[in-house]
């Protein structure tokens, strides 16, 4: 078996090197741009960890944020559904990909945007996954944004492992529901961020409860409180919980944030409180990261 030509290997391995030296670069330029990375992940599918990301980023592009959402789930991506988005993305100047605009402050770059058919199943492997979530942030023109909102696949694989490995200084918000199914698959989730040293923001409970439309009592479908209960036994920050609302179903199908619906409701309110509490949290974060490097 003959091997390879002479110097053609080495040839090889140094444009690669330095492909990716390049493209460091270009990462690290592109998050130099962004003040805040929140990287929303849960334990397992079916929590509304898609839906909790995207009302938090509509909440806060609403209350004037410059936000992007950066949907991660290459095998379901569920974002341009939820914001009701279509159609693949525009490239500028040749290479660099334009996110698509919701409205003037929230913009998205998902992969299914990057399919012709969105119906299309992704067979992708380990390597192609980590090379396709740098392509998003290092292609991606974001600009100047004061919020990043990273919607990751559920579990602990390739995935959330590139975005903390590229984002380092990204800031996790846990997503689970209150019973036990869920609250055992999000402990290995915090195990995951923890033993990755990355920064936990803290813990939201979705479902957390259902308010009835007609007595407006409070209706314990789904158990309520475990997610509080994890937070303070990991000793992280509880940052809200949001009940089931019918009213979140109606913005799904619309394709429209419930956030940005006109009526209220207790998911709406739920949110909104949410994404203040995040905001907030995000800032002592960072304060504290400046004063700890001081």
């Amino acid at each position: 078996m003959s091997g390879c030509s002479s110097g053609s290997c080495g040839g090889t391995k140094t444009k690669e090197s330095a492909k990716k030296q390049i493209q460091d670069e270009m990462i690290k330029s592109t998050l130099e741009k962004i003040k805040y990375k929140l990287f929303v992940m849960s334990g397992k599918g079916g929590v509304g960890k898609s839906s909790v990301s995207v009302n938090i980023a509509a909440a806060l592009a609403a209350k004037g944020f410059k936000v992007g959402i950066l949907d991660v789930d290459i095998h379901g991506p569920s974002v341009p559904t939820l914001l009701g988005i279509s159609g693949t993305l525009d490239m500028d100047r040749g290479s660099l990909v334009i996110p698509k605009e919701y409205n003037e402050n929230l913009h998205i770059v998902s992969m299914e945007s990057l399919l012709k058919d969105p119906d299309q199943a992704v067979l992708w492997r380990g390597p192609m996954k980590t090379s396709a979530i740098r392509q998003f942030i290092s292609d991606v023109q974001w600009g100047e944004l004061d919020f990043l909102v990273i919607d990751s696949p559920p579990g602990t694989g390739d995935e959330p492992m590139t975005v903390l490995k590229n984002i380092p200084e990204a800031l996790a918000v846990v997503v689970t529901t209150p019973q036990e199914v869920s609250l055992s698959d999000v402990r290995k989730s915090i195990n995951f961020l923890q033993y990755a040293q990355a920064n936990i923001l803290g813990v939201v409970e979705n479902m957390s409860g259902l308010v009835c439309p007609h007595c407006h009592e409070s209706i314990d479908l789904f158990k309520r409180g475990g997610g509080r209960d994890l937070a303070e036994k990991y000793g992280l920050d509880f940052l809200g919980a949001i009940p089931l609302d019918p009213a979140t179903v109606i913005a799904g199908d619309l394709g429209t944030p419930v956030v940005l619906l006109n009526e209220d409701s207790y998911a709406k309110k739920a949110f909104l409180a949410l994404a203040d509490t995040i905001a907030d949290s995000a800032l002592k974060s960072f304060e504290a990261a400046s004063t700890s490097h001081d």
